[in-house]
């Protein structure tokens, strides 16, 4: 069946129509076409009256209003289609009206699409997921036409500037599951209190808004929400007393919210909670201390937080954690000893941090570790000998790290290894040989290694090379940089 769909692509000129093949046999060709970008808008006519399910054409070239009819002709068929990033305008849309089967459509990145182009969409009462991201056009009053799209699950208008107030029309979607406002920086407190009947809503995104404590107080009634992305919201500790309301919580982003060690107590009554970032944030070891209770914690970013050794002291009882992000911290070997004992730990983030060769040894028991950055000047040899105990490394990161020849020996223990960089270090010619028999590489960063030269590529792989001397994709899949 492949190389039958492979030679229709290579003869689509040949064929008018595809009507009289069976829907599954037409879909594959119509996918293959567009996977290949083959499809043509005189191509694209041999799929008339096809009744194909779905239209994936999200930022296919040259896709405008003239492909809509085609498009349309699938009728009652068609079930989903993505029009992401195209030229197709209001008038476009006007053809989907009588495809009234609908379930999916995406018009992200589609700025000729304003309030006009809603209106010929209000009927398509069997919609459950619709995404409009970045676009300029849509207005408050565009999104009356949402009030009778009941059946609506999920609804992504991230990065749409002109909003606001256009919210209070989704009170009738009770069935609403999902909602993406994210970075639309006219969202404020007012837009919050619509969202307060949507009961079954359990994602909701509303980052880089105007949201503060008094717009998180309209959401203690949603008792599904399970993720909520305030990041970059003018919110306090105060709103905690709120968020600690919501049952089904388990994704919380606090990251760039200017948070202090002000009310940090209450952050311990969040103790369903499996993702916490707080990264960015103007917090110290004292708040850390309210961590202790939150024992189902699986992932943590402190990412820039004022915080170092003495403060990991309240991870210890964290058994449940996997990620853990202390990028650009105080954190040094002393604190790494508090780590010991996560032994579920599979990617820990140190760069930037003040960790030494001395504290890698404290991290050499952690079985379960797959990704570990150590984007660091001080690091040497010497500490990816400590290391070598971590054969499960899938991702190893050593930017700025002083990595030499004599270093790279260490790299065989690593056999499951496949992203690794070494960049910046001093490695030559004869340290990268040490590379080559890592069989299961598929991305490798030796950039800013100066005393590379034009071999380097030959020494990692035998087989044949694309022509790019600073690096590129081997045959093997590997990828050089």
């Amino acid at each position: 069946m492949e190389l039958c769909i492979y030679k229709i692509r290579e003869d689509i000129d040949k064929y008018s129509s595809f009507s009289m093949l069976p829907r599954d046999i037409s879909q594959q060709v119509f996918n293959e076409l567009v996977y290949s970008q083959c499809l043509t808008e005189v191509s694209l006519g041999a799929f008339r009256d096809c009744a194909l399910q779905d239209l994936d054409l999200g930022e296919y070239p040259g896709l405008e209003d003239s492909w809509m009819d085609v498009i349309s002709s699938q009728g009652l068929s068609l079930l989903s289609v993505d029009l992401s990033g195209s030229d197709v305008t209001d008038s476009g849309l006007i053809h989907l009206k009588n495809c009234t089967n609908l379930q999916a459509m995406n018009f992200n990145y589609s700025d000729q699409i304003s309030d006009r182009g809603l209106e010929h969409i209000s009927g398509l009462s069997n919609l459950a997921t619709l995404s409009f991201r970045r676009n300029n056009q849509i207005t408050a009053q565009g999104l009356s036409v949402l009030s009778g799209l009941v059946n609506l699950l999920k609804l992504d208008l991230e990065r749409c500037p002109g909003i606001h107030g256009g919210l209070v029309h989704l009170k009738g979607l009770t069935k609403l599951e999902s909602l993406n406002i994210k970075c639309c920086n006219c969202i404020t407190d007012a837009d919050m209190k619509p969202l307060s009947g949507l009961t079954n809503l359990k994602e909701l995104q509303i980052s880089s808004s105007k949201v503060s404590d008094y717009g998180v107080t309209f959401l203690k009634g949603l008792h599904k929400l399970s993720l909520l992305n305030m990041e970059g919201c003018p919110v306090t500790a105060a709103c905690l007393d709120c968020l600690a309301a919501l049952p089904a919580l388990l994704y919380l982003n606090l990251s760039r919210c200017n948070l202090s060690d002000d009310g940090c107590e209450k952050i311990s009554g969040l103790q369903k909670l499996k993702v916490l970032n707080l990264g960015f944030n103007d917090i110290t070891d004292a708040y850390l201390v309210h961590l202790r209770g939150l024992i189902n914690l699986e992932t943590l970013n402190l990412d820039s937080c004022r915080i170092d050794d003495e403060g990991l002291v309240n991870l210890t009882g964290l058994q449940r954690l996997r990620c853990l992000e202390l990028s650009d911290t105080e954190v040094g070997s002393n604190g790494l000893r508090h780590l010991a004992g996560l032994t579920s730990l599979v990617s820990i983030n140190l760069s930037f941090t003040v960790v030494t060769d001395s504290g890698l040894k404290k991290l050499s028991g952690l079985a379960s570790l797959k990704s570990l950055n150590l984007d660091a000047r001080q690091i040497t040899d010497a500490g990816l000998a400590s290391l070598t105990s971590l054969t499960g490394l899938m991702h190893l990161d050593l930017f700025g790290a002083r990595i030499t020849d004599s270093g790279t020996n260490y790299l065989k223990n690593f056999k499951n290894l496949r992203s690794l960089e070494i960049c910046g270090g001093g490695l030559t010619d004869a340290g990268v040989k040490n590379i080559k028999d890592l069989s299961s590489l598929t991305v490798l960063n030796l950039s800013q290694n100066n005393n590379l030269t034009d071999k380097t590529l030959e020494l990692i792989s035998d087989k044949e090379l694309n022509d790019s001397k600073d690096g590129g994709a081997l045959k093997s899949d590997l990828t050089v940089f």
